[in-house]
């Protein structure tokens, strides 16, 4: 039948354990065994050879090497006149997107695609000698048919002759050895390779071909012979010529992989019941052969072509596929009697918490890919060899995430440059400190820039987004995930790729960092190649400590006091090198039961305060419970907090 240019394309995505469907044939024994069309089966006669093979074959390996090319055939057909292939083969061809090249080598493509068998041709006057197949050996190198020379070594398979390598097995033919316009005698190869030796020798060298594909999958050994036979026919009946016995080397592998299936089973697994006869009409329609093995017992063996049925489940899901899914009976689960308890781990919670935080901050929650650049991976903190990919998906996503924040700084960078100027953007993701099982921790993380609250507006001057509005979103999601701050140290300064004078490091204690916010350094927005200032904050959730237990889930009661709270601001004359958190704790230890909060309102250094010295101004408000404070009681809590000032950071009222 001719193809035409308006034939109906039909592509399809296959799962690893189906190399059968990965042809035209195979695909058609499926759809006939569902009942779309009938299978033509043809039978392939053998070619009887006109003489012997003039070129010998050696499987050259060792006895644990020997799975690495089982089997290996070869036949010369001398006298051939190679050209263009016949119209409709060109034709078919060029409808999957292949380019017709020759006869010779178009015959070779055809059956990778209809029956899932990839073959090789050489030109047998470029073979010099017998053919040895072996494992490469380090220094020999392949200029092979896509015009590249490959360096090869020795976990790689490769086809010999007297001159070196000719052929990557199962992967690529050598330059050298093709079939042209010119080739009058030729030889075709038929082998079985193993699958996993392939994967490993085309992922290094990174070459992608139909043959790689089908063969790292598993290819048919009972086609091995059978499909050699057909490319012979095809060989002549294209390009006429004189075929040769058959060269063989190595065994094919004997297939015996019959399975006692209960019938029973089908039910029990799927809840599906089909009946004996359908279910074995319908494997015997797949290629299975079945027999009787008893009343519900059947001894089921599966095809050749068929590598992934290794049980009954997989018989189960032969029968179930055919007949249909759809008819499945679809059984609720029984309903587990009182309410059930919680499924979530901590860990769980604090993600689907912190998420629900940020995104109440006006943050917008952003998906990005847990690889970076090496050298953004370096210059927020990674980049170590052991977090590099060995089969990156692209040259800028080579490494493992150290942070969150170069990919939300990217994005951020990405919609700026698309005139989306303020970005307020936040991740929960994964992050990769090293290869070992506790290297992989959960964060939270987000980034400012432009900006901050509403953006330009009539009502406010507007200003950029700085280093306290990465505190106030880091602080709100301790604060939503229930971390008590009491104990919590804001240390100034932060790892490299913040800024040193704007940023801030969160700990409980030298040893427990959870955090740090900030601006991001100058150095590291260049080499994001985004325009600042960006702020920014990432928290490990894993390094925050647990909740305490306690003993009772009851909330305390509410206290709403009706009486009015007093506030009395405070300026106290401090080192310039303390810290204003410091005072603010002070404060609050004077009398916890009447301070209510405690804040900074004003920092000065000029004329008016000593050298070397600073002062803080802070705003105290006190909350009566009982009755209303006396001048004299606001005195005495007054004189307290000067106390605590001066006992726990040095400081005095300005006068």
């Amino acid at each position: 039948m001719k193809a035409s240019s308006i034939d109906p394309i039909i592509e399809i995505n296959l799962t690893p354990n189906r190399p059968d469907a990965a042809g035209v044939y195979g695909i058609a024994r499926d759809l006939a065994a569902a009942g779309l069309g009938v299978l033509k089966t043809k039978d392939i006669p053998p070619i009887d050879g006109k003489f012997p093979c003039p070129v010998g074959v050696t499987l050259d390996f060792t006895q644990e090497d020997k799975h690495l090319a089982p089997f290996f055939g070869l036949r010369l057909v001398r006298g051939v006149k190679n050209g263009p292939s016949p119209a409709w083969l060109q034709a078919r061809l060029r409808e999957i997107g292949l380019r017709p090249i020759n006869a010779l080598v178009d015959v070779t493509n055809f059956l990778t695609f209809d029956r899932a068998r990839p073959l090789h041709v050489f030109d047998a006057k470029k073979v010099k000698g017998d053919l040895v197949v072996r494992r490469a050996k380090m220094g020999e190198s392949l200029h092979a048919l896509d015009g590249r020379t490959y360096e090869l070594d020795e976990s790689m398979v490769v086809i010999c002759d007297d001159n070196g390598p000719e052929s990557l097995a199962g992967v690529m033919g050598g330059e050298a050895s093709g079939c042209d316009d010119s080739t009058t005698d030729v030889l075709i190869e038929t082998a079985l390779w193993d699958p996993m030796n392939i994967a490993h020798t085309g992922r290094k060298l990174g070459i992608v071909t139909d043959a790689r594909y089908r063969f790292e999958r598993g290819v048919d050994p009972a086609f091995a012979l059978p499909g050699i036979e057909l490319a012979t026919q095809l060989v002549l009946e294209f390009c006429g010529g004189e075929p040769s016995e058959l060269t063989l080397a190595g065994e094919l592998p004997l297939l015996s992989r019959a399975i006692n299936f209960p019938w029973s089973e089908t039910r029990r697994l799927t809840g599906l019941d089909a009946p004996r006869e359908d279910a074995a009409k319908i494997l015997e329609r797949l290629g299975f052969s079945v027999e009787s093995a008893g009343a519900d017992i059947a001894h089921v063996a599966a095809p050749s072509w068929r590598p992934d049925i290794e049980g009954k489940a997989d018989i189960v899901e032969e029968i179930v596929r055919m007949i249909g899914v759809d008819n499945v009976p679809s059984t609720p689960l029984p309903r587990a009697e009182g309410v059930a308890p919680p499924v979530l781990t901590m860990m769980q919670k604090r993600a689907r918490n912190a998420r629900r935080a940020l995104a109440g901050q006006g943050l917008v929650e952003a998906v990005i890919w847990s690889f970076v650049s090496k050298e953004q991976a370096e210059a927020f903190g990674g980049g170590k060899p052991s977090l590099a990919l060995a089969n990156p998906i692209a040259a800028d996503l080579s490494d493992m995430r150290p942070s969150l924040l170069p990919g939300l700084v990217a994005a951020a960078g990405r919609n700026a440059a698309r005139g989306l100027g303020d970005q307020n953007l936040f991740e929960v993701g994964q992050i990769f400190f090293d290869a070992t099982e506790t290297g992989q921790r959960l964060a939270a993380a987000g980034v400012r820039r432009g900006l901050a609250g509403a953006g330009r507006h009539w009502s406010a001057p507007a200003r950029e987004a700085g280093a306290f509005d990465a505190k106030t979103d880091a602080m709100a999601l301790l604060n939503a995930l229930g971390v008590a701050t009491g104990g919590l140290q804001i240390v100034p300064g932060g790892p490299p790729w913040f800024h040193p004078g704007r940023s801030a490091t969160l700990q409980f204690g030298p040893k427990n960092i959870v955090g740090h916010y900030g601006e991001l350094h100058p150095r590291a927005l260049k080499i994001m190649d985004v325009e600042g200032p960006v702020a920014a904050f990432e928290i490990i959730l894993d390094a925050l400590p647990a909740p305490k237990a306690k003993p009772t889930k009851i909330k305390p009661k509410l206290e709403i006091s009706d009486l009015q709270p007093v506030s009395r601001d405070f300026a106290f004359i401090v080192d310039r090198t303390a810290a204003a958190g410091d005072l603010v704790k002070a404060a609050q230890g004077a009398d916890r039961t009447l301070i209510a909060d405690v804040a900074v309102f004003d920092v000065y250094e000029g004329k008016g305060v000593p050298e070397g010295k600073k002062s803080i101004g802070v705003a105290v408000t006190l909350q009566p419970r009982e009755k209303t404070l006396t001048d004299a009681e606001i005195e005495a809590v007054a004189q307290k907090i000067v106390a605590e000032a001066q006992k726990k950071c040095g400081a005095t009222l300005r006068g």
